[in-house]
């Protein structure tokens, strides 16, 4: 018998389903999610709880003319299958697949690429004014879970929205859960009012009431308020936002399809702002995920053994592991250490730090200008605070990170994981700018270590500044170490292969790639110098002066923007010191293109910043001053050269090519 997922190819035919049917297509779902996330990793456990909501919404509603916003964005699975993607749900997250995330690109359903919390009510309260300035009549429906509710934005939209005088619902999908366990008094209120016997009551007099409430009109708005004042004594957290101008409704089981059909039917045509408080199990469907979905809220490919899954781990460490264990190495030796983060423990290694160091750690939930700002607070209390958060999630506190900590000249540690690209999640998650602001703060030290050694040195060298610095790193396993790593000292790179050829620059997690870059080209006969510049604030100037003076080709790589990144960082201090840029070659993220989803390693060599794309730029760098099409950029006065410090090349042992051997020997 054919699978009723099989012949979807709109929501439009889920009205030809019957109730039973729909139960039906709920389960097969669950298992075409489960089936596709096990092979390429994704959101698992938030999508499997959203199943029968996401049904009852697209059976209810019309979204081919309605508003569905989305937050967060992960939990779009069911709803990607139910509008014609079922046949490409096999590619999701894959390179020239399915993004993991609403996509405007993909289908009409998808009003917003959204992977950031707490956007959904403010942008459809947009949605909701401007399709009546517009003289449309069309439904809107702002769907919120995964604990964003507690975010600022979404507080701040539901204020907008309390003052439109038109049909608005919220959707509040409450399962106790964000990516990790949600954090905050408002959460706690709504949990002891989940647990509590008042829930079942509040569902069976809804269920007995609902039949007597007329669906039309007026009659149908003064039914709703009877009915809403009639059970305020089993409703609880009605008072938030009834206080905010809505209507409250709930909590109702988010599994219960029939219910849920019946409510927002009821629901769908009030002329009035209204939330429905939803609970639902995430990881529903599957008993591994409902027993962690901490762990299985994003889990990587994972096999499956009856009730049981496993996740497929990496070989190597992470470079969030190795955050984690320099950590906890640091902060067991000074109790001032402590580290913050924004709903993200497991992500950004603060739930590995947790187990040891349980009285040293605060998860602050979705609230990242929240984070900093505690941060802060702590560091003027005589503490040492770490702030780890992803670079896509700290653009969302900048002003934070400059009012309550820049300009208060406050020491504390911005620990910035999935810096640059970060491969499945796509351009909602990629951290493209966070060299580029942190940089242009006052005081601000940015730093990126090459390997493990080195980021451990860098944290303890952070930890002695009486001003604030940012360290950043990738999404992704730390590669071999790259030898001795001496402690930082401000401002001051490292040389760690010589050649007079040309000389890179690299930063962070380039270097390996460099050091890879120069290896092939040392089979062409073409020697580079590769420098490990540690830092982006204060940049060395001795390494800029020395890379130009030598009169040779000089590459800048970086994973970030090369639009006022590290490369930036090089070409200022150049023009700060007299010095010609001519020569100087910026390799980075394209100023102008969003990077799609797939794998890190593949968007590394579109951009042209793997080992591949760095011998590319220097061998044609090198050609082309060999041709004497770079005469200018190497013709460095001579009055410069003489005032540079030291021999013209790098380091004790500097290579200085003699001018009557060839090229590309040394």
């Amino acid at each position: 018998m054919a699978k009723l997922l099989e012949n979807i190819r709109s929501p439009a035919d889920l009205k030809n389903f019957s109730r039973e049917q729909l139960e039906e297509l709920a389960g097969e779902i669950r298992e075409r999610i489960i089936e596709v996330v096990s092979r390429n990793g994704g959101h698992l456990a938030s999508n499997l709880g959203v199943t029968e909501l996401t049904l009852a919404l697209h059976r209810t509603f019309d979204f081919s003319r309605d508003r569905l916003l989305w937050d967060v964005g992960h939990q779009c699975y069911v709803h990607k299958l139910i509008t014609g993607r079922n046949a490409d749900f096999d590619t999701l997250r894959q390179a020239g697949g399915l993004s993991g995330f609403p996509s405007t690109k993909e289908s009409p359903y998808d009003l917003f690429d959204v992977g950031h919390a707490g956007t959904s009510i403010a942008t459809a309260v947009g949605m909701a004014r401007g399709d009546a300035i517009m003289g449309r009549d069309s439904r809107v429906v702002a769907l919120i879970g995964d604990a964003s509710i507690v975010n600022g934005v979404a507080f701040e939209g539901l204020n907008q929205a309390g003052t439109l005088k038109r049909q608005f619902l919220v959707v509040l999908n409450d399962n106790s859960m964000g990516i990790a366990g949600t954090q905050g008094g408002l959460a706690s209120h709504l949990a002891r009012f989940r647990v509590s016997s008042l829930y079942e009551e509040m569902k069976a007099k809804v269920k007995r009431r609902l039949p007597k409430v007329p669906l039309v009109g007026k009659g149908m708005f003064d039914a709703l308020d009877h009915l809403k004042e009639g059970l305020k004594a089993t409703m609880s957290p009605h008072r938030i936002f009834e206080q905010l101008g809505f209507l409250y409704f709930g909590p109702v089981d988010g599994h219960d399809l029939p219910h849920l059909l019946d409510l927002l039917d009821l629901l769908k045509d009030v002329k009035h702002p209204v939330l429905l408080h939803v609970h639902t199990e995430k990881g529903r469907g599957a008993p591994f995920a409902t027993s962690d979905p901490c762990a299985f809220h994003s889990p990587s490919p994972f096999s499956i053994d009856g009730e049981k899954a496993t996740i497929l781990k990496k070989g190597r460490k992470s470079w969030t592991t190795a955050f984690a264990d320099a950590v906890i190495d640091i902060a067991k030796a000074d109790p001032r250490v402590f580290v913050l983060t924004a709903a993200m423990p497991d992500g950004s290694g603060v739930a590995k730090i947790r187990l040891v160091l349980p009285e040293q750690c605060l998860d602050c939930g979705i609230a990242e200008s929240c984070t900093v700002d505690i941060a802060a607070g702590m560091a003027r209390a005589g503490l040492r605070p770490l702030a780890a958060i992803y670079s896509t999630f700290l653009q969302r506190a900048f002003d934070q990170v400059f009012q309550e900590v820049v300009l208060q000249k406050l020491p504390v540690g911005f620990c910035i994981d999935r810096a640059g690209l970060v491969g499945s999640d796509g351009p909602v998650h990629h951290g493209y700018l966070d060299i580029a602001y942190m940089r242009g703060f006052q005081h601000m030290v940015v730093m990126a270590p090459a390997d493990e050694p080195e980021l451990n040195a860098a944290l303890r060298f952070g930890l002695t500044l009486d001003v604030p610095f940012a360290l950043r790193y990738p999404r992704d396993t730390v590669p071999d170490e790259l030898g001795e790593a001496p402690a930082f000292e401000l401002g001051q790179s490292r040389v760690v292969r010589e050649g007079p050829d040309a000389t890179i620059l690299a930063y962070g997690a380039e270097v390996p790639h460099a050091l890879q870059a120069a290896e092939t080209l040392a089979g062409e006969d073409v020697f580079v110098s590769v420098v490990n510049a540690r830092f982006a604030k204060p940049i060395d100037e001795d390494m800029v002066t020395t890379a130009i003076t030598r009169g040779e080709p000089v590459v800048t790589v970086e994973d970030h923007s090369v639009a006022g990144g590290f490369g930036s960082a090089v070409l200022e201090s150049a023009n700060r010191l007299g010095l010609p840029t001519d020569a100087i070659i910026r390799l980075g993220l394209a100023q102008e293109k969003f990077y799609a989803h797939g794998s890190r390693a593949g968007q590394l060599a579109e951009a042209g910043i793997d080992a591949a794309g760095i011998a590319t730029a220097v061998r044609r760098a090198v050609r082309a001053a060999r041709e004497g099409r770079m005469a200018d950029a190497v013709n460095i006065p001579e009055r410069v050269r003489r005032e540079v410090t030291g021999s013209p090349g790098y380091g004790q042992r500097a290579v200085a090519r003699d001018p009557g051997r060839p090229r590309g020997t040394s």
